[in-house]
């Protein structure tokens, strides 16, 4: 009688959870859809952060697959949910104040962690915190911090292609961000800095790295090398690019790099990080653990 009252209790009580999630999901589709609208404009018409759009659906997928260890936490509510919904409200408003679409975007993200908190409770939180903050890839990067970014990556693009391709003999001349090849420019545009490799690989690394059963360090490591894993994969494109050009006209070399090349290079990546994870496995081994015996033999 006992139990079936418990089990009547908790399945009331995971109706209610259902209910207030849905609620409070619709209000807050309502309350920030023109700041959704925007994301929505900027992940199909801005080729880097396009991947923003798989970021929500891939935190959706992270859930989903963790739903089992979830289901076993205590649902507790909890009221520190409030101040950090408080937060994003102040970034919503300053944003609205000042006109900035950024603030607006992160101040949803901070809102979404404050929900969990309040009504999920710590427990959940804590487990759902790396997937809330990877919520953050979400929106496009703010102007000032794109423009910190994209310059450096196309003239990093630049001098690599014109050092690799040097090393292969190929004579290039670079006038600022253009190459000139036989006597054909190729010009290194912004579009063409590996920005957008770089969004997409870092959500790539970052999903591997949660989905991965590795120690946290090599997680770390695993997000932190697709900077690089990035930048090489750009360089590679653009040497193949110069190096079809060589064997066949520029009209295909030029299709090939905008429109073949940016596909290939994420397979290439993925292979890149799978190699580097196998890699991380050799060099870390775990130590196996001393059994309690042992230990008690040992201590005497």
């Amino acid at each position: 009688m006992t139990s079936s009252l418990a089990t009547l209790g908790s399945s009331r009580r995971s109706k209610e959870l259902l209910f207030a999630g849905v609620g409070v999901s619709a209000a807050l589709l309502w309350s920030y859809w023109s700041t959704i609208q925007s994301l929505l404009h900027e992940w199909l018409n801005d080729p880097n952060y396009s991947v923003g759009l798989l970021v929500p659906i891939a935190a959706v997928y992270l859930v989903w697959l963790d739903r089992a260890k979830l289901g076993k936490l205590d649902i507790k509510p909890c009221l520190w949910g409030l101040p950090v919904i408080g937060l994003g409200e102040i970034g919503r408003t300053i944003g609205l104040i000042r006109v900035t679409e950024a603030a607006e975007r992160y101040g949803l993200v901070l809102v979404i962690a404050g929900l969990v908190l309040l009504i999920a409770g710590k427990a959940v939180f804590q487990r759902l915190f790396w997937v809330l903050a990877f919520l953050l890839l979400m929106p496009p990067l703010p102007g000032v911090v794109h423009n910190a970014i994209a310059g450096p990556l196309q003239g990093m693009a630049t001098r690599g292609s014109v050092f690799v391709l040097e090393l292969m003999g190929i004579a290039v001349l670079n006038e600022g961000n253009v190459l000139l090849i036989d006597g054909e420019h190729f010009a290194v545009a912004e579009a063409c800095s590996g920005l957008r490799m770089l969004t997409a690989f870092i959500v790539v690394g970052c999903v591997l790295a949660m989905v991965v059963d590795r120690p946290r360090l090599q997680k770390a490591v695993l997000v932190g090398s697709t900077i690089p894993v990035a930048i090489a994969c750009n360089l590679t494109r653009l040497v193949c690019t110069v190096l079809l050009f060589k064997v066949t006209n520029a009209d295909v070399a030029k299709t090939f790099f905008h429109d073949f090349a940016g596909w290939t290079m994420m397979p290439l990546a993925v292979v890149m990080l799978l190699v580097e994870l196998w890699i991380l496995g050799k060099l870390f081994v775990t130590a196996p653990s001393t059994p309690s015996g042992a230990t008690s033999a040992l201590s005497s």
